[in-house]
């Protein structure tokens, strides 16, 4: 028997809907609302979601935390959404955090929401608890009448933001990764740098609808439980599981966006061509390929576009789409595990990668970098990759954003900080102009 009672209307203004869900969403303490902007993509099951109130939950640090998710989400048999931050490197390997952490997110939290709210197309299907089934059409009409409008609290002075690695130091480490590389000790390093405001307060929602806008990312996410809050344009997937099918789609090359459709079009050309870029791409496919080997059929481990270009708001990207078939008796979670962290976001060989990246970096990744997403009750998944992507302890008034690249060995430190500030600059635009 389902645990839910699922109830569906038909929606006359999609993009109001949303609009009026997420507000409405604000009254509980834990929400998860997941955007594709209806971005067209092969790989898809809701437009929108949004999942809110935890019925159950759990929340820890990375000690033992995969074991413990398997267990959860295997008697629990219902939807699971939550994250796995970046430190749950240190569960499946001999690896350290030590590095500065302002946010203080937990390692890893995934609740059973009561209420959860799907978009498809013009329908909207409510997927409540039993237990709290009886609110549906209540819950509806207060949605569509907008009858919960947050109230907005603004930031009455312009936000400075500070770098926790200043350029020339930048520099200097960016150099001691070529220099690793060039000993052979790794092949390609995911190097990251905080940016970061203190003693501020933003709108939550404001700022999440403000980035949001002017990326359109295809995995934007608003999270928020207690006093923590993520607010993601992220335009990439890390993993999803569709029956006995495994799907990941690495972003590595970047370029950026021009007004001028020739010059644009001239842009995207080129980044599809550019050799540095495109072998970032290759090495980072051949780890993804390892990875998925490890769950997967013999055999059936293949890569179904390579280094395609994808157009966003702000930049053009390569994504590769690489796929696996696996046994019926495989644990969902232990194909996360399997393939956690991303290696979009690691480098190759990725744990001598990821010991180089603790060792140069200022602060401790956390959540950046990481995963957010949702299990189904007949365990399929589908999670992003946490980047271009705002961090906000509210209780400590701690504002985060972090930016990364790809070092190989043909990159430059200028051309990589230059790739880093434009990879920053939605979440810098959104926080100095609201």
């Amino acid at each position: 028997m389902s645990l839910r009672t699922e109830q569906t209307f038909f929606l006359d203004d999609v993009a109001i809907f949303k609009k009026q869900l997420l507000a409405w969403g604000q009254q509980y303490e834990t929400v998860v609302f997941l955007d594709s902007n209806n971005y067209e993509q092969q790989y898809s099951s809701y437009d929108a979601i949004l999942a809110v109130e935890e019925f159950t939950s759990i929340k820890t640090d990375y000690y033992q935390a995969f074991e413990q998710l398997k267990e959860y989400q295997s008697y629990t048999r219902d939807y699971l959404f939550g994250y796995l931050s970046y430190d749950l490197k240190n569960d499946t390997e001999a690896l350290t955090s030590n590095n500065f952490d302002g946010l203080n997110f937990p390692d890893m939290y995934f609740f059973q929401p009561q209420k959860i709210i799907f978009i498809k197309g013009n329908e909207v299907s409510f997927a409540y608890l039993r237990m709290v089934d009886d609110e549906i059409d209540e819950d509806f009409e207060q949605i569509v009448n907008g009858e919960s409008q947050p109230e907005i609290v603004r930031q009455e002075e312009a936000l400075k933001v500070k770098l926790r690695i200043h350029k020339d130091e930048y520099h200097n480490k960016v150099s001691k990764v070529i220099d690793h590389i060039k000993r052979g000790d790794i092949y390609e390093a995911n190097f990251c740098q905080e940016f970061f405001v203190e003693n501020a307060q933003i709108n939550p929602l404001e700022t999440y609808s403000h980035l949001n806008k002017i990326s359109q990312p295809p995995f934007a996410t608003y999270f928020k439980n207690d006093e923590l809050y993520l607010l993601s344009a992220t335009p990439e997937r890390y993993i999803r599981k569709e029956g006995s099918k495994i799907i990941s789609q690495p972003i590595k090359g970047t370029a950026k966006r021009f007004v001028d459709p020739v010059e644009d079009e001239k842009n995207a050309f080129d980044l599809a061509r550019d050799e540095k870029e495109r072998s970032e791409n290759i090495m980072i496919v051949d780890l993804v390929r390892n990875d998925l080997s490890r769950t997967a059929k013999k055999g059936s481990v293949k890569v179904e576009e390579l280094c395609k270009v994808y157009a966003f708001k702000q930049v053009h990207q390569l994504i590769s789409t690489v796929v696996s078939e696996i046994e019926d008796d495989i644990h969902p979670v232990d194909v996360i595990r399997d393939t956690f962290p991303m290696g979009s976001m690691t480098g190759a060989p990725k744990i001598s990668a990821m010991k180089i990246i603790e060792e140069l970096e200022e602060t401790k990744r956390g959540l950046y970098s990481g995963t957010v997403g949702y299990f189904t009750p007949n365990g399929d998944f589908d999670f992003n990759v946490v980047i271009r992507s705002i961090l906000y302890n509210q209780e400590k008034k701690y504002i985060s954003y972090s930016v990364g690249g790809a070092i190989t060995a043909k990159s430059t430190p200028e051309k990589e900080y230059e790739e880093c500030l434009l990879k920053a600059k939605a979440m810098k635009y959104v926080l100095t102009n609201s």
